[in-house]
């Protein structure tokens, strides 16, 4: 290799860039531990909007002069800000709790290259030192691990962009003993994965995951040729493929994914939405407490009469409280035909005052009610 290579030359100069930029990186994130210190002793709330809005306009002057783009600027720092705010999160969190444990075992659906498994990782990482990873087959079988305490957490996807609300894991929580303890998102980026370089009018079998199916069926109704093959998860379907090794047969799944398994990308963003995003939420056998300096959100289902305006009268219950509302879902009762219940995620903590002169005035109208958990809301949107 030619050392004198202009390109080799350049590249070299970037990575060692690269490597001081990471350095800088972990330098912030330090820091920014020491603020959620700084911030627990002032009782004073981790996310502050305006010192972000502040930072940003500043951040933006100052790239003006060294000719970077605004919209550059903004999207990096937002990624930045956002781990700064969940990394402070987390460590209030921790300590609220008291909580110690260095390692987690965490079930998931499917086995390594899942997106569930993704997501698995993407807590751990931020909570603990180390992940024992236990793939599973159903979410039922995720439910059984944690509540039996062969696991210590559950992570489950409860709804996506694309394809709505994940009604079976909607179903499992009707019935079970465990707690919302977290919550997470991801970008789901599905690509038609192949065991060697081919053609899309070459495959004929395409396996996967029931989810990328609905979330890529305009994609998918392109090719009615195509036999779809459903697997318990796209991690599944990836390790068919991979042992098929055949140019006729396609999986539907993650980047990660295709790269553990050594499939080749054919195609990539199929979903239905430009922005395919999945929403995971973790269970553990303990409710937690969720600091009033964090933003928390509320888990919760109310089973109304089925008398006129019932629900209405209990969501007004909400609106009279000032108590925000950022999903309703409804589900048939399990033994009771053509009766429902309603989920709802509001943004309060439920130890809040207001949240529990909402759940006393529920007790008089509803049949039932059940907090499924209260936890850190980690859905931060930008400045």
């Amino acid at each position: 290799m030619n050392i004198d290579n202009p390109l080799l030359i350049l590249r070299k100069q970037i990575s060692a860039i690269d490597s001081k930029l990471l350095a800088l990186l972990s330098e912030r994130r330090t820091l920014a531990e020491s603020v959620a210190v700084a911030k627990q002793k002032n009782h004073r709330p981790i996310r502050d909007k305006e010192r972000e809005r502040e930072l940003l306009a500043l951040l933006i002057e100052q790239g003006k002069t060294l000719n970077l783009n605004d919209d550059y600027i903004t999207k990096l720092f937002q990624i930045i800000i956002e781990d700064s705010v969940l990394t402070q999160q987390s460590l209030l969190q921790n300590q609220y709790n008291q909580k110690t444990k260095q390692s987690a075992r965490i079930a998931f659906l499917g086995t390594k290259g899942s997106y569930s498994h993704i997501a698995a990782r993407q807590y751990a990482n931020r909570h603990f030192e180390q992940l024992i990873e236990s793939g599973c087959h159903s979410f039922k079988d995720i439910f059984n691990h944690v509540e039996n305490g062969q696991d210590d957490f559950a992570v489950l996807p409860i709804e996506n962009t694309s394809s709505g609300s994940i009604n079976e894991v909607y179903d499992l929580l009707q019935d079970t003993s465990l707690s919302i303890i977290g919550e997470l998102t991801i970008p789901i980026n599905h690509c038609i994965l192949t065991a060697s370089h081919t053609l899309l009018s070459n495959i004929k079998t395409v396996y996967s995951h029931s989810q990328p199916f609905q979330q890529c069926s305009k994609f998918i109704n392109n090719f009615p040729e195509w036999q779809i093959k459903y697997c318990d998860s796209t991690a599944t379907a990836m390790k068919i493929v991979a042992k098929l090794n055949s140019p006729h047969v396609a999986a539907i799944g993650s980047e990660a994914g295709g790269l553990l398994y050594k499939l080749h990308i054919i195609e990539k963003d199929l979903a239905n939405q430009q922005q395919n995003i999945t929403r995971f939420i973790i269970l553990a056998r303990k409710a937690i407490k969720v600091s009033y300096q964090v933003p928390a959100k509320t888990t919760l289902i109310i089973a109304t009469g089925q008398q006129s305006g019932a629900l209405a009268e209990a969501l007004l219950i909400f609106r009279e409280h000032n108590i925000v509302i950022t999903k309703l879902e409804s589900r048939p009762i399990h033994g009771n035909p053509w009766e429902e219940m309603f989920y709802l995620d509001v943004q309060i903590n439920v130890n809040d005052i207001a949240m529990k002169k909402a759940l006393k005035a529920l007790n008089y109208i509803t049949r039932s009610q059940k907090i499924l958990g209260c936890y850190p809301s980690e859905n931060i949107v930008p400045v």
